[in-house]
């Protein structure tokens, strides 16, 4: 290969990525090969394919590495380049299905397509207990479900319904919550009708303002997806979407980032039938129905106990048990550690009856 200072023209240049792109290729032709082994040994062991304390421990190695050498790729594109492949070698070890909360082009799907790439099996489903109920069924091995968003809260629904389920939550992540402003409109004076899900009017309403679009038509639709496929079909109309959405749909993006709080985001959860082994990077969830739940103090000693040893919780949320007084609650926690470390099984000890495990993960970075 010719030194830097030698790529004089545009053609030199393109002789030198066709060749790196050729030894790229050559070197994932061959991690794919190692990648089929790996598959042979899960299958012949009942391993599970997705590991994503393995997959982080890669991209953290790797962007210590880039930093270390000073390269162009910082963790953020290291991430989107190496999940890619990820996906691509769980698909060549062993295809799996992923069902989420659909429709196609919903932030979930989006969330989705960011762990399991491109190549995988959606199913889209209509609500987030259709995407238990799969689960359950054996008729996907992942799911993915909103848990908790940064400006409305905790998903009830999918607390309710882990309660409930056999299957387990193996990996966390946040998501930005980005709206874009499509439309096949040539501009904004030709535009007569806005679509989008309810809430996505009130979290863009200035933008709509500086645009003066605040006296168009908006029409409320179940989904920024359903808002997307309407605008495709009327060059008049426009959707307040997410890009995905506009991506797949084919409706030209005309502004991004419209949303008035940019700091939006959602924690999602992947849900499957396997135990995650413990890592160095681990939160768990559990949830906490105390036998004394009336009597005064009953939670405070319950979480003295994590205090005593000195587990962080990260989070503790109440919800409606709906017993028959109507008036019970049962708490979700999350905190840090896996459910097999030594201090936390010691005090999961004292509570056998009280604590239901809901998985431990890899915690997500948000």
């Amino acid at each position: 290969m010719k030194d830097l200072a030698q790529w004089e023209t545009l053609q030199d240049c393109r002789d030198a990525i066709d060749n790196i792109d050729n030894e790229i290729l050559k070197l994932l032709n061959k991690r794919m090969k190692v990648v089929h082994r790996v598959g042979e040994i899960k299958n012949s062991n009942g391993t599970a394919i997705y590991r994503p304390e393995r997959e982080k421990d890669i991209i953290d190695r790797l962007s210590s590495q880039s930093l270390k050498e000073k390269g162009a790729l910082n963790k953020i594109a290291i991430e989107a380049i190496f999940l890619e492949i990820f996906a691509v070698a769980r698909n060549l070890e062993l295809p799996e299905r992923i069902a989420y909360l659909g429709p196609e082009g919903t932030f979930t799907h989006q969330a989705a397509e960011s762990r399991f790439g491109a190549m995988s099996d959606y199913l889209p489903l209509a609500s987030i207990g259709g995407v238990f109920q799969t689960l359950e069924a054996k008729r996907a091995k992942f799911g993915i479900v909103p848990i908790e968003n940064s400006r409305d809260g905790i998903v009830g629904e999918t607390l309710d319904l882990l309660s409930k389920s056999s299957v387990k939550i193996v990996a966390e992540l946040y998501m930005p919550i980005h709206m874009s402003f499509a439309t096949k409109a040539t501009s904004l004076e030709t535009i007569t009708k806005i679509y989008s899900k309810d809430k996505g009017f009130g979290q863009c309403r200035e933008f709509l303002s500086e645009h003066n679009l605040l006296n168009i038509e908006q029409i409320p639709v179940e989904s920024t997806a359903k808002a997307a496929i309407l605008a495709s079909q009327d060059s008049n109309a426009g959707a307040i979407c997410s890009h995905i959405a506009a991506k797949l749909y084919s409706v030209p993006k005309m502004f991004e980032n419209i949303e008035d709080q940019h700091d939006s985001a959602t924690r999602f959860v992947i849900l499957s039938d396997f135990k995650n082994g413990v890592s160095e990077h681990d939160k768990t969830s559990i949830l906490v129905r105390l036998k004394n739940a009336k009597e005064p103090g009953s939670l405070a000693r319950f979480l003295q106990d994590f205090n005593d040893a000195e587990i962080n919780l990260s989070k503790i949320e109440s919800r409606p048990s709906h017993d028959k007084s109507g008036f019970g609650y049962w708490f979700y926690i999350d905190f840090y550690g896996h459910i097999d470390d030594e201090v936390v099984q010691k005090v999961i000890a004292k509570h056998t009856t009280e604590v239901t495990w809901l998985g431990s993960y890899v915690k997500g970075e948000n």
